[in-house]
């Protein structure tokens, strides 16, 4: 069970699939692990559960930051929790698993809310706003033979992203596909992303999935 003040978004779909593939990556108690967008801390929980011990999160909400700390403390696992942009808070720090399930819907402009709920998912108008930037940033942060796994939707270029990750020098490829159901965000733009060309007229999916990045030894 996961604690969550009002403003903090809860886990959804994405969040459960990119949890699931943790268990395909040994944690020991050595493991660096950096949980990037953390919101409630359900990803950072998963890791420390599953045996890390060195686990970080970052969320740039102060209401997200406290709920994360909150909920390790309710869940016994020390997680030590940054407020910042991205990896802003830890550049000169390395990390052995980088995770991260970031905002990723297209919005109606390229203004990135700075309160709020849509925090949680407007991410300019092609929603590539933070994932081009974490495809950027993260290698700089991955220790060598560290890995990247990074949840999307396909809606928001899932072919770019690899692209932009294996031109960092990852080695990369998709390791988890889900179809699910449009919730209200997506149902709510139905028409803008319709006339865009993002979807189609009658679709009321999107497929999520989870990229692997990882870094030569």
């Amino acid at each position: 069970m996961l604690l969550r003040i009002p403003g903090v978004y809860p886990p959804q779909d994405d969040t459960w699939l990119l949890a699931g593939t943790l268990v395909e990556h040994p944690l020991t108690p050595l493991t660096r692990v950096l949980d990037i967008c953390t919101g409630t801390g359900a990803l950072a929980l998963r890791a420390a559960q599953l045996g890390a011990s060195c686990v970080t999160a970052v969320d740039i909400s102060r209401r997200a930051v406290l709920t994360a700390r909150l909920n390790a403390r309710i869940h016994r696992h020390t997680i030590r929790v940054l407020q910042g942009n991205l990896t802003a808070p830890v550049r000169d720090e390395d990390f052995d698993l980088v995770i991260s399930n970031p905002p990723y819907v297209p919005a109606q402009d390229d203004r990135l809310p700075d309160t709020g709920m849509a925090q949680a998912w407007d991410a300019g108008t092609d929603g590539r706003a933070l994932l081009d930037r974490i495809c950027a940033q993260v290698p700089d942060v991955l220790a060598p033979g560290g890995t990247l796994l990074l949840a999307q939707s396909a809606l928001s270029g899932a072919d770019k992203t690899q692209v932009m990750l294996e031109e960092q020098g990852l080695q990369v490829d998709v390791i988890a596909r889900q179809d699910i159901p449009f919730g209200p965000v997506l149902t709510a733009r139905r028409h803008m992303l319709t006339a865009r060309g993002i979807i189609t007229a009658d679709q009321r999916t999107e497929e999520m999935v989870v990229i692997r990045g990882r870094q030569h030894p």
